[in-house]
């Protein structure tokens, strides 16, 4: 059976409900080990953790999109040959990349556990991820691969895997080493991480077995093979892409790691003591920003689906299609974004209460929920740069806002008055900064335009179902807070999706050509 390529749509509705799967699995761990191993135990974890994101990001941060790119490309011309040569050639960057940071690691281990991460305990959990480096350098090329072949159900069911496994064994090893002491339960808990993507990477390398056995002549082999090795020209395709990408993903990266110290410096300033100013980050950082993500499993499908199809386009110079998939893509994002955005603010104290038993970081999920809009458009955008080769555009604008953010932090986060609302403030204008920048370079590369009408239809959605569900929840007509903030969220959200068919915002034709359910529409 050969590589069955989905629609547009098709392909981010299945990465859409892979991700949204996975972000409500993420709140296990969140949950579940801290009651487990203790605060202390989950801080030796997250020193590891963003040292793994970093290495991550540099092995193989733009890579899947590169290959993305190129396969999608290659494959509108039935090039074959050249399909084989990228991932040959990817794979081969890859995979010499990951193993050489990891054995840079574990000559470091001691070194980088000591002085880097200030705490010598994370040295087991430190050598338990050392081999998640070549595991997601190869899993990140075929998952390239697939999507570049707009075939995204590989790459769904290989995350929800992963998701799977990692939730599972981190939880059991975590609990079956804690009584050998809390390092031992934190290198268990990073174990899990491993078997996770141990698992996801089983799972595309059946799929692409499966595909070379049924049909041969298509589907990728070693780059050993004579006739398909890849040459310079290739190598500097894969790199011309990758690396901007991968630059713009490790601005990030470093931008939240210098956000971290900034903003614990700055509120110390400010007077807070180092415990009170760890405290307000992590509650920030680890249940406001989460919970401002989930919508985000929405804009990565659409990302990660925008990216093929909008190359095989370009590479047609069909800016027809360019313009529909990208009008296709923002009124998703903006559309199934607001309800979130909504309930989040209008809700925000039952919220936070309900999933973490606390509600003293209320203030700032309800600060930061109406900029979030921004957010979830940020990533279709920054997709669109990078489809149409203009990587360095989208990291200079990247670049700009982590900026921006840091200077903010830095000056207002250090104000008594402010406090964490200084480094919030300061989030915030980087979020809105960076989808500006992003839409502003779509719109001159593409002439892209959006209907403003659609805005104040979605704008006029969001306060008739934000009026539904304060009435609703301040009314307690169910006997316990979960039930009434349960009912209040579905009753507002069937609201809004009436009024979205009401104002022709979404169709049958849209709800058709969603896998699964969309055959009740035809």
């Amino acid at each position: 059976m050969s590589v069955r390529k989905q629609s547009f749509i098709q392909g981010a509705m299945i990465l859409l409900a892979a991700g949204l799967v996975n972000r409500l699995l993420g709140f296990v761990p969140r949950i579940a080990l801290p009651r487990m191993i203790g605060a202390e135990g989950v801080g030796l974890i997250q020193l590891v953790y963003p040292f793994m994101i970093v290495l991550l990001t540099v092995i193989a941060g733009g890579l899947p999109l590169a290959v993305a790119k190129l396969v999608a490309e290659a494959d509108s011309r039935g090039d074959s040959a050249s399909i084989r040569k990228i991932v040959g050639g990817a794979m081969t960057l890859a995979v010499s990349a990951s193993l050489a940071a990891a054995a840079a690691c574990l000559a470091l281990a001691g070194w980088i556990s000591s002085e880097v991460m200030t705490d010598a305990r994370v040295h087991a959990a430190f050598l338990c991820m050392i081999p998640i480096l070549p595991l997601v350098a190869v899993s990140s090329v075929w998952r390239g691969y697939f999507q570049g072949k707009q075939n995204m159900i590989p790459s769904a069911f290989s995350s929800t895997t992963e998701t799977l496994v990692r939730i599972a064994c981190s939880l059991l090893l975590a609990w079956l080493l804690f009584p050998y002491g809390l390092e031992a339960a934190t290198a268990g808990a990073v174990a899990g991480m491993v078997a996770g993507e141990t698992a996801g990477l089983l799972v595309l390398w059946n799929r692409m077995a499966t595909e070379r056995r049924s049909n041969p002549g298509h589907v990728p082999v070693p780059s050993s093979v004579k006739g398909v090795s890849p040459d310079r020209k290739m190598y500097r395709s894969l790199l011309g892409i990758a690396l901007p990408v991968t630059g713009s993903r490790l601005i990030g990266s470093l931008s939240y790691l210098l956000e971290s110290i900034l903003t614990a410096r700055s509120l110390a300033s400010a007077g807070l003591s180092v415990a009170k100013a760890t405290s307000l980050y992590g509650a920030l950082q680890g249940m406001v920003i989460p919970l401002l993500l989930l919508p985000g499993a929405l804009t990565y499908s659409l990302a990660v689906s925008l990216v093929p199809s909008l190359s095989e386009a370009a590479a047609r110079q069909d800016w027809n299609t360019i313009h529909k998939r990208l009008h296709q893509t923002m009124r998703l994002a903006v559309v199934t974004g607001a309800p979130f955005v909504v309930l989040m603010g209008l809700l925000a104290e039952p919220i936070c209460m309900l999933l973490y038993g606390d509600d003293s970081m209320a203030g700032m999920l309800r600060w930061m929920a109406p900029i979030a809009i921004f957010l979830y458009m940020q990533a279709p955008l920054q997709a669109a740069l990078q489809a149409l080769d203009r990587p360095g555009t989208a990291l200079f604008n990247t670049f700009a806002g982590a900026a921006v953010k840091l200077a903010l932090i830095v000056q207002l986060a250090t104000q008594p008055e402010l406090g964490i609302l200084g480094a919030v403030i300061a989030i915030g204008v980087n979020m809105v900064l960076v989808t500006l920048l992003h839409w502003i370079s779509v719109a001159r590369l593409t002439g892209f335009r959006l209907d403003p009408f659609d805005f104040l239809k979605v704008m006029t959605a969001m306060i008739i179902m934000g009026a539904v569900a304060l009435w609703i929840w301040n009314g307690r007509f169910l006997p316990m807070d979960a039930m009434n903030l349960a009912s209040s969220a579905l009753s507002a959200v069937i609201v809004y999706v009436v009024l979205l068919i009401a104002m022709r915002l979404i169709d049958g034709h849209d709800a058709a050509r969603i896998p699964v359910f969309g055959r009740l529409f035809r």
